[in-house]
């Protein structure tokens, strides 16, 4: 197996773990729960697997990819500027 390829099933690997992070959390507090550590591993799944798709010149796999870092950094902003105005009693 080529660096490449391993690189990809990484970036498969982060991706997919999003999900079950997802479902043990919910699980654990007995509703639908995103948490943080979900849109950490969809950006760095989604980045690596960008990386991927742009050495293999897949024009819908670049595209798919850097649509969903866009969505995954922006919920990552939104929550961190949410915590921002908790820890300072600001109205968000």
């Amino acid at each position: 197996m080529n660096n490449w390829v391993l690189l990809g099933f990484v970036g498969q690997a982060f991706f997919s773990a999003r999900f079950i992070v997802q479902w043990v959390v919910s699980e654990i507090r007995h509703e639908s729960v995103v948490p943080l550590a979900f849109w950490i591993f969809s950006l760095l799944g989604g980045s690596i697997l960008l990386t991927y798709a742009i050495y293999r010149r897949d024009p819908v796999f670049i595209v798919g990819q850097a649509a969903g870092l866009i969505v995954y950094a922006r919920n990552l902003v939104l929550i961190r500027r949410k915590r921002r105005a908790d820890k300072t009693g600001a109205l968000a």
